[in-house]
């Protein structure tokens, strides 16, 4: 099972104070809105008005915003304006640099996040190295964010020397400020016995519960988490809820967390954890899911588009194939059959023996036994699959 936001070294540009609450923006971006004259203002003047407020100001916050907006401004530059977009991005890192030098914590947590994000950093790789005393840094001023930061790296060792003992003092530090990440890593740790701990189900729970009250779109886990507790029961700590157990993935799917997406489209597929059968929202979970590049969501999407559904989803051949493909691509075995199955037969694309072929290897390479037995000759039926018996699910 995944440590969900344990492993998340993705990049996060809010902007937050040190007692957690989000700052609203410092600059004027009411030029932007539709219907003003100046909305149709290039992307390199609006970059100047900033520029021309910053130098206007001392104030920190608001050159840190600039700084920020610099580097997000780069990532909507394309490969053809590399060398603008090198030049944004330095100059962004520059002004951080001197900020966080200066003790601003979000400029060093932001800094922090770029390096380890791969922002500015040597052939693009991430700089642990310096990421890291950044998150320190930020955490002693108070930065709950950083201080999740620097937990995580001292457990997996990014930086630094890996110290359970360090790192439980970290996310302590952040989950006293309610960081829902460090508080379900908590949790995770009490109960699993992780980080050095002894199992204790009665505070990992706990922890699982106040992170489950402040989730967020990045840090949901604890509700799926919560859930499948609930679904299962713990003794003497958590009793066996099912209809408890599907409001939190319901939760968790609101906030867009893909596998209780995915799960409840199982629920009302297939009538679990005592959902009725329901086309439409079995399909409006999956593709929560599937949107999200959940591969599985995906596949479960193909087989509902070969068949449709009654003013629900109408049927397509080549939705079917295209979400096949979305799964074979990012390694899911039967979905990869399926596509060799769809080229070879024809169904939503055209027929190409050889293209099957390539996609029946690399199913039979991961494991799949229909695609080595297709490899080895076995015929195929041809006829195009149904749903409640389908030669690709």
């Amino acid at each position: 099972m995944s440590l969900g936001p344990v492993e998340n070294t993705q990049r996060r540009f809010s902007v937050a104070t040190p007692d957690g609450a989000e700052t609203p923006p410092l600059l004027d971006h009411s030029h932007l809105k539709p219907g003003h004259k100046a909305s149709l203002l290039s992307h390199a003047q609006t970059l100047e008005l900033y520029r021309l407020n910053a130098k206007k100001t001392n104030d920190p916050n608001l050159q840190f915003e600039f700084a920020a907006f610099m580097v997000e401004a780069s990532r909507a530059m394309n490969d053809e304006e590399a060398k603008k977009r090198d030049e944004l991005v330095k100059e962004g890192m520059a002004l951080l640099k001197k900020l966080a030098d200066r003790g601003h914590a979000n400029s060093q947590y932001f800094l922090a996040d770029c390096f380890a994000s791969a922002i500015g950093t040597p052939k693009n790789k991430p700089d642990f190295d310096k990421a890291f005393p950044l998150f320190v840094q930020a955490s002693k001023h108070g930065h709950p964010d950083a201080a999740y930061r620097a937990g995580v790296c001292y457990e997996h060792g990014w930086g630094c020397r890996k110290d359970f003992a360090k790192s439980l003092q970290f996310y302590r530090k952040s989950a006293s400020a309610s960081h829902p990440g460090a508080m379900y890593r908590l949790g995770i740790a009490e109960l699993r016995g992780e980080c050095g701990l002894s199992k204790n189900p009665r505070d990992g729970v706990k922890w699982l519960k106040r992170a489950a009250e402040a989730a967020n779109e990045e840090f949901p886990h604890a509700l799926h988490e919560l859930s499948e507790l609930h679904e299962r029961g713990v003794d003497n700590t958590i009793y066996i809820d099912i209809e408890y157990s599907v409001q939190l993935l319901i939760d968790a799917a609101n906030l867009n967390y893909a596998p209780s997406a995915f799960k409840l489209g199982e629920c009302y597929e297939y009538g679990k954890m005592g959902c009725p059968q329901d086309p439409a929202l079995s399909i409006h979970y999956y593709t929560i899911a599937a949107q999200q590049d959940h591969r599985e969501a995906c596949f479960a999407l193909t087989a509902w588009y070969l068949v449709g559904s009654p003013g629900v989803l109408p049927q397509s051949d080549t939705e079917a194939y295209l979400w096949a493909k979305r799964a074979a691509e990012s390694g899911l075995p039967k979905a990869e059959y399926a596509v060799g199955y769809f080229t070879e037969v024809g169904i939503g694309v055209k027929k190409d023996p050889l293209a099957a072929n390539v996609w029946y290897r690399r199913a039979a390479e991961h494991g799949d036994k229909r695609a080595q037995q297709r490899l080895k000759g076995v015929p195929i039926d041809d006829k195009k699959p149904k749903k409640d018996d389908c030669v690709i699910c």
